[in-house]
């Protein structure tokens, strides 16, 4: 398991409280680095750290709807942590840093309900491993995020959390799945957040709100606990502010190791166990890098609006790339259409109903909760009732399959085989053009409207089916508007092979540099008043604010 310590010690660290002028803690933009300057110096207390947080938490939520509940014990973990700094004894790479879990993680000491309000009730009794390994490095759990029901899809829109509202156009979703999370870290309600990505859903929330993220190698993170949809597709990693806050998380995510219950676990390579990803960021360096630009992830046809930003911003970036020393190689291969690639060989409809019914069945969920899936979607509206969970009209028909499919079926092991050749395809890009990397836009178009049938235009199934690593970078906005008082965030994918973590977040790292690209939302530069608090606020999230798009109960 990897260790990192910071360790104060007693004498310099009384001297340093002695001349603390107890000045309020700056939450927003807020890093790892930041948080910790400010601690080890004196400046603040890890208590002060969590209440500045949760103030911004308790002032702005409401033009977000970000959050679905809050850790009632935040603050007596942040005073314990306290106690510890007073001692000298302050360890852990991520001491006292708040963090919020997307609501489909595991954990003991809250609920974990997928945003389904037919898993209200659900509780369990252990953390996921990778909550356990969060906790173990220092971190406190400021409370859960919402995100799309059951990480389904891309809107972000749930029965028990409502809708999250994009922090940069109120008009806008915030992508997804793990939406919440995006605008929560956008919005500066955590230092840095966690996701999962089925097909998407990690890099879609980065990508529309100006963020870093990392969907790491499908093995290098174990996802026992967490809420499942596909064994082939599903990953879990963070989100963040900054590529190197991405790399501290990551380390700390995957120190749990081998994972008896999760065998992909077993296929990481030693050479990749217990790597510090944040150690060699600083010599990193774009110079001589021979990129691969993936042409069929671009819409190069249409003049919409809501596609020309994107094509625009990835062209400005690719030209300071270019400016940089690196070489860009167009890859033409009509294999890559994202849109072909998902209709021929995504198997979620076949995973999903199996793997939730061992989830539901597990020893460890206690709490009232359907035991099946088929028990959670038969909690319709109609008799009285608004129905107990929410699926978008235009999966209506993916989750029926599902309910009635198994990787038995003999279209799940066709599909398999595709992917397998697939993954070979790619690795033969790499080769015959001596790639390092590949890069695209996230999403052809930029993120959708509120009350859209879909979060259309994605390009994450690539790397969803290969296993890849990707990190996804903000390149650019769209032109400022009424609605987008600094435009809409713009991001690009940088996808690897498999294991290439430690180079992609260098890579990453060095385009950060170069594009110096994000800024938060125009109303997050606020700062929010007050933050002296006895206890944990209670935040409700706005289960009326669905769009008239997507009834409830309704299948």
């Amino acid at each position: 398991m990897v260790s990192v310590s910071i360790t104060v010690a007693a004498g310099l660290l009384f001297s340093s409280f002695a001349t603390a002028q107890n000045m309020p803690f700056d939450a927003r933009e807020a890093t790892i680095d930041s948080v910790h300057h400010s601690l080890y110096t004196g400046l603040s207390t890890c208590r002060e750290v969590v209440s500045a947080f949760l103030a911004r938490i308790e002032a702005y939520n409401n033009r977000i709807n970000a959050i679905i509940t809050l850790n009632p014990n935040a603050l007596d973990i942040a005073d314990s942590l306290d106690d510890s700094l007073a001692a000298g004894n302050a360890t852990g790479p991520l001491f006292c840093i708040p963090v919020l879990l997307k609501d489909n993680y595991d954990t003991a000491d809250m609920p974990t309900t997928g945003g389904c309000l037919a898993l209200r009730d659900s509780r369990p009794t252990e953390d996921a491993p990778s909550v356990a390994a969060l906790k173990n490095a220092g971190a406190i759990l400021l409370g859960k995020s919402n995100l799309h029901e059951l990480a389904l899809e891309g809107i972000s829109v749930s029965s028990l959390g409502g809708q999250t509202i994009n922090p940069y156009d109120s008009t806008r979703t915030p992508g997804g799945s793990s939406g919440g999370t995006g605008a929560a870290v956008a919005s500066s309600f955590c230092v840095f957040g966690t996701g999962t990505d089925t097909v998407n859903s990690l890099r879609s929330p980065a990508s529309a709100n100006s963020l870093f993220s990392i969907r790491p190698t499908r093995g290098l993170i174990t996802r026992t606990g967490i809420i499942p949809i596909s064994v082939t597709h599903d990953v879990i990693g963070p989100i963040a502010r900054s590529i190197k806050d991405v790399a501290v998380a990551l380390t700390v995510m995957q120190s749990s190791g081998y994972d008896a219950a999760d065998n992909d676990t077993a296929l990481v390579p030693s050479a990749n166990r217990n790597i510090h990803y944040a150690a060699l960021l600083s010599s990193s360096s774009l110079q001589d890098l021979r990129i691969g630009v993936l042409n069929g992830f671009f819409n190069r046809t249409s003049s919409s609006p809501e596609v020309v930003p994107v094509n625009e911003a990835m062209d400005a970036f690719m030209q300071k790339l270019d400016s940089a020393g690196v070489t860009l190689i167009p890859i033409n291969e009509t294999i890559y259409n994202a849109t072909a690639i998902q209709a021929a060989y995504d198997v979620q409809r076949f995973e999903y109903r199996e793997l939730m019914d061992q989830y539901l069945q597990r020893p460890s969920l206690s709490g009232a909760h359907s035991s099946t899936l088929n028990g959670l979607y038969s909690r319709k509206a109609g008799n009285g009732s608004m129905g107990e969970f929410l699926v978008l009209p235009s999966q209506y028909e993916y989750v029926n399959t599902a309910l009635v499919s198994s990787t038995g079926n003999a279209t799940y092991a066709t599909r398999q085989a595709g992917i397998r050749n697939l993954t070979l395809a790619l690795q033969n890009t790499y080769v015959k053009n001596n790639l390092d990397v590949i890069i695209y836009p996230e999403q052809k178009n930029l993120v959708v409207k509120l009350g859209s049938p879909s979060q259309s235009g994605r390009n994450g199934i690539l790397a969803a089916l290969t296993g890849s690593p990707v990190v996804t970078v903000p390149v650019g906005f769209s032109n400022a508007t009424e609605e987008a008082p600094i435009g809409v965030p713009i991001g690009m994918e940088i996808l690897g092979r498999p294991w290439s973590e430690e180079m992609l977040l260098r890579t990453g790292y060095a385009m950060e540099r170069l594009g110096e690209v994000r800024r938060a939302p125009a109303w997050a530069k606020q700062v929010a008043e007050g933050g002296v608090y006895t206890s944990v606020p209670t935040v409700v999230p706005d289960r009326g604010n669905v769009p008239n798009a997507y009834p409830l109960g309704t299948l």
